[in-house]
């Protein structure tokens, strides 16, 4: 098994503000460093940007996406909290809204399923429901 993980965030204005220019700015640095990172498998990016912020996978405009596939919850960890995302991750109520309920969720994939956004959010959507299960879940639970 692998780990799928998905995580939304909504921005405190668009991409043109200066507001959200760091946050912009350092979008290519740190997806590569998430490409290069022990355990990485894959993540969603459209064609022309290679990140997923065009991508809406909700009515909200500033609603911004992220969704990836990992070897295991340890290189995910590793990830967010041992590298340079670290900083950017520190920074983020510079650009983006407290969000009312979770939003982050895990969850085991079969090894080479590549999960869709529809099934991200409704994992993510189990999660705000019920609560940590094995079916979805965040670093908080060890499933």
């Amino acid at each position: 098994m692998h780990l799928a993980q998905f995580n939304i965030a909504e921005a405190v204005s668009n991409s043109d503000d200066p507001i959200m220019a760091d946050f912009f700015n350092n979008t290519e640095r740190i997806n590569a460093l998430a490409d290069a990172a022990p355990g990485f498998i894959w993540r969603l990016k459209d064609d022309a940007s290679g990140d997923s912020y065009s991508i809406k996978a909700y009515d909200n405009e500033f609603m911004l996406i992220n969704l990836s596939v990992w070897e295991d919850r340890q290189s995910l960890f590793n990830f967010v909290y041992n590298t340079d995302h670290v900083e950017i991750f520190k920074r983020r109520k510079e650009w983006f809204h407290k969000m009312p309920k979770m939003h982050m969720v895990l969850w085991y994939v079969e090894k080479g399923h590549i999960p869709t956004v529809e099934e991200a959010k409704e994992r993510l959507n189990y999660l705000q429901q019920h609560g940590e299960s094995k079916n979805a879940f965040s670093f908080r639970s060890k499933f």
